[in-house]
């Protein structure tokens, strides 16, 4: 047995799956979604997305900040602010594409999710 195949026997299915589960944390607050679907339209600062979205600065760096942890978004300086843009345009594109058809087949579904529908929106974690 060599030393890849020991670390593939030791590791638990859910645990190769931790990369995935944090990813889909990161789609997982309506607050970040509006973002990422603004920062489809082109860069912004933080100050234009408050603007834009009507979202309180301290919301907005919060959640740019997951996002960008999550490697979803850039961050670039222009003089005293920080600029954000999607950092793969064309994949997120293809991911919202994918998650509207899945909602219109499960819609219902999610939405009466005791865990995860509308009972859960909006309320803080």
């Amino acid at each position: 047995m060599t030393m890849d195949d020991a670390r593939a026997v030791s590791v638990s299915p859910a645990s190769a799956l931790e990369p995935a589960a944090a990813l889909f944390h990161s789609f997982g607050d309506p607050s970040r979604l509006v973002i990422l679907q603004h920062l489809q339209l082109g860069e912004h600062r933080v100050v234009d997305l408050v603007a834009h979205l009507g979202l309180s600065q301290s919301t907005v760096s919060k959640h740019l900040a997951c996002l960008k942890d999550a490697g979803i978004v850039n961050v670039r300086p222009e003089g005293r602010a920080s600029v954000y843009s999607l950092a793969h345009p064309e994949v997120l594109v293809e991911v919202f594409a994918a998650a509207e058809k899945l909602l219109s087949l499960t819609g219902a579904e999610v939405a009466l999710c005791p865990v995860h529908g509308a009972e859960t929106i909006g309320r803080a974690d």
